[in-house]
């Protein structure tokens, strides 16, 4: 997946920097007990400890975590994100900044619960408001379909696949929100976590209505 860089830069003149990216695995003793696959395990994982000893998302979240698990929800920052296409800034609050950055190196995990996510993290858009989700998340669902009904294959253009995904999706955020509840000392990462959660109920329930709202934008003219 193309190189990603987030850019921290806070009030105080403390600044720090994130590469998006598979996580390197590190000595399984240096890793942090947090990263167990027991340690909050999503009810609906369908990993095993025995071939799969720490939990896939967990792993890629270890550095965000080191950085900036202190920092508070309503911290402001200054971000910057750099693709190998373009740079975006922005002034934010550390929650909004956080989970921006956590959705990315969610989709890039080896997580079975995130890899439809993939397409989307290849054409990775930082701070991407709602609308614009279910707009993305739509377009890339039907995408594939064309590819699948292009090997023979049953297409699904009623989307259940896609709300299916996300649903499974909200059990893993949360559960994900318990494993860091435990371990950060301020809120920025957790609350970070919901606003994913949030996002991922709205795109489950909320689809067809959010579609419905965008649907003249494709309606020809006479």
């Amino acid at each position: 997946m193309p190189a990603v860089s987030y850019h921290f830069h806070f009030p105080d003149g403390r600044a720090e920097t994130i590469e998006a990216g598979p996580q390197a695995v590190a000595d399984d003793a240096l890793l942090p007990d947090w990263t167990r696959l027991e340690h909050s395990q999503c009810p609906n994982c369908p990993l095993s400890s025995a071939t799969t000893p720490r939990c896939p998302m967990a792993l890629q979240f270890v550095k965000v975590i080191a950085r900036m698990g202190p920092l508070c929800s309503y911290d402001e920052v200054a971000v910057r994100v750099d693709t190998p296409a373009r740079s975006v800034t922005t002034n934010t609050t550390v929650q909004r900044a956080i989970g921006s950055l956590l959705g990315l190196l969610a989709a890039e995990s080896a997580c079975p619960h995130t890899a439809f996510l993939k397409p989307m993290a290849h054409f990775h858009l930082p701070f991407a408001t709602e609308e614009e989700t279910i707009y993305r998340a739509a377009s890339m669902h039907l995408l594939a379909q064309y590819f699948i009904g292009r090997q023979g294959r049953a297409p699904d253009w009623q989307l259940a696949g896609l709300k299916a995904s996300y649903k499974e999706l909200q059990s893993v955020n949360g559960a994900m929100a318990n494993r860091l509840r435990a371990i950060s000392s301020g809120d920025g990462t957790v609350n970070a976590l919901i606003l994913l959660d949030l996002l991922a109920k709205a795109l489950h329930y909320s689809i067809d209505d959010a579609l419905e709202e965008i649907q003249s934008l494709f309606v020809k003219q006479a």
